[in-house]
């Protein structure tokens, strides 16, 4: 009986198996002439209470008589019957069971009948887990593969029939991994070996796999393996679960390329580096070679033409393996794409192109007209506008020669936002650089183009924007020639940073230039500069740009004045760094001038202090910046400007390029203004000097005294006009100061000639009447000079005036 169990096919497992299954044999006439022990413990009959007794009478419950009945006649029509009935236990409960039923021939002709029978719940148990085996290798989304101990497939489910292609019958017999290319068959049969070595089962593993009848394309396989063992435990196989994730994989790897993306686009406002962070983004996650191209004006900061697709620019280039992405022209050179080609399309038309396979035809014509592949290798192609607020800045170009499946329309979306996020970085990166050209070009207007022509001194300068601080810096520094021979080195720093610091730095430049061209004294410069500062202020307030009380107007200044004639150098500063001096032996020390407030704040006043400089000394004036003020201790910072400033080199621009090397960092973090000026003196054969008294004849002496110093220096042809000029000067003394008069001539870029005397009377210039008999002298010193004017001292002032050396008087 068992045997014929196994014959029909059912497993150990069957409820209706000769071990698990409660038995009873009936004769034709329905009598029970069989009963096992199953039967007894299901139903509670022992074998000697149903043993010739009928199984209706004994088993049956009353109520389902007619269906043991309609059973009966089916059994004997049919050979065999299966079903469910409601059998009687022996304490009068009713069972439901299971029941099959199969005729039995004995050798004497007689028939019986074998019952074999179970609950049902074990039944239905039993048919779930069939239903589910079948449901695995028939309806199962997931692939199931059985490896045989010989690493030979056993079977496969319709899911690998899906996934391969391969029908699932044709499988049995074949080697593990059949279906894939070499090497990933080498992985799988050492992947299943090593599960039934180890007996350890290895979940949820990501296989990248390529189909040996579909090499083109890479899928993404989850596999999970676990042996399978017997109730011995020898183990009879492997079985693997396999789900194709391809799809899934493929859009987590999108989504992570834009998360990706978002931290490593944009990081800068350069153009050029946030291309070049696009480019390298796109490689090699979603391409082999990428090439960003810009238009012309994009990369200068210019806003790009609305239809016009003119030459482009490539700043940004990425490859994999030898090419490296090597594009015919090399990038910062301006290129015109050629009609036709995709590029061209995408930046005329604003329309992505996806060309998913390239052919041999499509180099031979679209290669000549400029595509720019990288190398003939490449089989597919994506192009897409790099567009932003509604304007086409350039492309981006992705190739594919490396990696053998082409592009799909996914890839083009995904190019499309990348390329879409990256274009606002762009934009952002050129308004930028467009703000910055037109703020510096602003800011360089404000600062002096080139060094006035002066004998007083030879100046080097330097000027460094910061480059981690937003907006323009308030610093400045100039050199302004005054009169006799002197000049005026200024440096200063304003409060604040942007439009507005450039702005009134712009102002207080040229304030200092009107203050410097009256001659003022230092101090007094700065006190002016102050009650300029104080107007600002008020102003911005009065407009609603600063709350009440609030000090945003506000600036440092350095004003100091050389006169090369006496080696003097007399200073003053408002709240500024005191400037260093470096002797001709290389002794460098801190100027000591009284600090005074900074401009804007107001309390207390000015003061100026005289020193004496040799000539040859180095005078260096500069913003706080060039120290780091913000970062470090300030005498340290002193300290290593006087150790840079002890050895001078012989050419001024190298000394000031090692402090600025010695002092400022690779990003400085402030604005850095700096000044170095070597002092020059004036011969003294070149100067001449007479005190004159206060009498009528002072102006014939003075004319005696300059046309003989005048023949001295070979400057006879100046001599009408400079007797008169002397002439006038010492007679105004005479007629309208009381006091002694001091005559002095300059030999120098032009001829000087001072008058000075103890009085503050201020001449004035007037056109003279034609009945007036006198007020015409300062009108012809103007006519006869280039220059004149007045400067006052605190022991009273100085009448000058400057003549060309080589000018005559018609």
């Amino acid at each position: 009986m068992e045997k014929r169990m196994k014959e029909s096919g059912e497993s150990h497992d069957d409820p209706f198996a000769p071990h698990l299954a409660a038995l009873a044999v009936l004769d034709d006439r329905g009598v029970v002439v069989g009963w096992n022990r199953r039967a007894e413990e299901l139903l509670g009959h022992p074998v000697a209470a149903v043993i010739g007794r009928p199984a209706s009478e004994v088993l049956a419950d009353p109520g389902d008589l007619p269906a043991v009945g309609e059973a009966a006649v089916r059994c004997r029509r049919a050979g065999g019957w299966h079903g469910v009935l409601n059998l009687r236990h022996r304490d009068g409960q009713i069972v439901e069971m299971g029941l099959r039923a199969q005729p039995l021939s004995r050798g004497d002709g007689i028939r019986e009948w074998l019952l074999a029978g179970a609950s049902t719940a074990d039944v239905l148990e039993w048919q779930r887990d069939r239903a589910v085996l079948d449901g695995l290798y028939r309806r199962c989304p997931i692939g199931l593969v059985v490896h045989g101990p010989d690493l030979r497939l056993l079977r496969v489910n319709r899911a690998i029939e899906r996934f391969t292609g391969v029908p699932a019958a044709e499988f049995r017999g074949l080697s593990t991994g059949c279906y894939l290319l070499p090497d990933d068959a080498r992985r799988a049969v050492d992947r299943v070996r090593q599960v039934m070595e180890t007996g350890r089962p290895m979940v949820y593993s990501e296989q990248f796999v390529r189909l040996e009848w579909d090499p083109a394309r890479e899928r993404v396989a989850m596999v999970s393996s676990f042996p399978m063992e017997d109730p011995s435990g020898r183990v009879l196989g492997v079985a693997e679960m396999i789900e194709d994730i391809t799809e899934r994989h493929q859009a987590q790897r999108r989504l992570a390329l834009l998360d990706q993306a978002g931290s490593r686009i944009g990081t800068t406002l350069d153009v050029a580096e946030t291309a070049r962070e696009l480019a390298e983004v796109m490689v090699p996650h979603l391409a082999d070679h990428a090439s960003v191209d810009l238009l012309q004006p994009v990369t200068r900061g210019e806003e790009p033409a609305q239809a016009l697709a003119g030459p482009v620019v490539r700043v940004g280039a990425c490859g994999v393996g030898a090419q490296q992405a090597g594009p015919p022209h090399p990038q910062g050179e301006p290129v015109q794409f050629a009609p036709g080609t995709p590029q061209a399309r995408c930046l005329a038309e604003g329309r992505p192109v996806l060309e998913p396979v390239l052919s041999a035809d499509w180099f031979s014509t679209e290669g000549r007209q400029g595509a720019h592949a990288p190398d003939l290798s490449a089989h597919s192609l994506i192009v897409v506008p790099v567009a932003a607020r509604g304007l086409v800045l350039g492309v981006m170009t992705l190739w594919r020669s490396r990696r053998p499946d082409p592009f799909e329309a996914d890839d083009l979306t995904l190019a499309l936002e990348l390329a879409s996020r990256a274009a606002v970085s762009i934009d952002n990166a050129r308004r930028f650089t467009q703000q910055q050209q037109t703020a510096f070009t602003l800011q360089s207007s404000l600062l002096p183009r080139a060094v006035p022509d002066q004998s007083a001194v030879e100046v080097a300068l330097r000027y460094l924007p910061a480059s981690a601080a937003p907006g323009l810096g308030g610093d400045w520094f100039d050199v302004i020639p005054l009169s006799g021979t002197r000049v005026a080195l200024v440096v200063g720093d304003v409060v604040g940073r942007g439009i507005h610091a450039a702005a009134t730095m712009g102002r207080l430049r040229t304030a200092v230039h009107t203050l410097a061209s009256l001659d003022l004294e230092p101090d007094e410069v700065l006190s002016r500069l102050d009650d300029l500062v104080d107007l600002l202020a008020a102003e911005q307030e009065a407009v609603g740009e600063r709350p009440v009380g609030e000090q945003v107007v506000g600036a440092t200044c350095l004003y100091a004045v050389y006169d090369p004639v006496s080696g003097r150098c007399t200073g003053a500063r408002a709240g500024h760094p005191p400037p260093v001096v470096t002797a001709p032996d290389g002794q460098a020390a801190v100027l000591d001038l009284p600090a005074g407030p900074p401009l804007g704040v107001g309390g207390l006043p000015f003061e100026a202090r005289d020193v004496e400089l040799a000539e040859g000394s180095l005078l260096c004036l500069y913003t706080n910046g060039l120290i780091g003020e913000r970062q470090i201790d300030t005498d340290l910072g002193l300290a290593k400007l006087c150790a840079a400033l002890a050895r001078p080199a012989n050419a001024l621009e190298r000394t000031c390029q090692a402090v600025v090397d010695a002092l400022v960092p690779a990003r400085p973090a402030d604005d850095v203004a700096l000044l170095i000026a070597r002092t020059r003196m004036l011969s003294p054969d070149d100067v001449a000097s007479w005190s004159l008294p206060s009498e009528p004849a002072s102006a014939a002496r003075a004319r005696a005294l300059t046309s003989a110093k005048l023949s001295e220096w070979g400057l006879e042809h100046l001599a009408f006009t400079t007797e008169l000029i002397a002439s006038e000067l010492v007679t105004n003394v005479y007629r309208y100061a009381g006091g002694p008069a001091t005559l002095r001539l300059i030999r120098e870029r032009c001829l000087v000639c001072e008058v000075s005397d103890s009085s503050h009377t201020s001449p004035h210039l007037r056109h003279a009447r034609t009945t007036d008999e006198g007020g015409r002298g300062l009108f012809l010193v103007a006519q006869m000079t280039e220059r004149w004017g007045t400067r006052y001292t605190r022991e009273g002032k100085t009448v000058w005036t400057e003549q060309s050396l080589t000018g005559t008087f018609a």
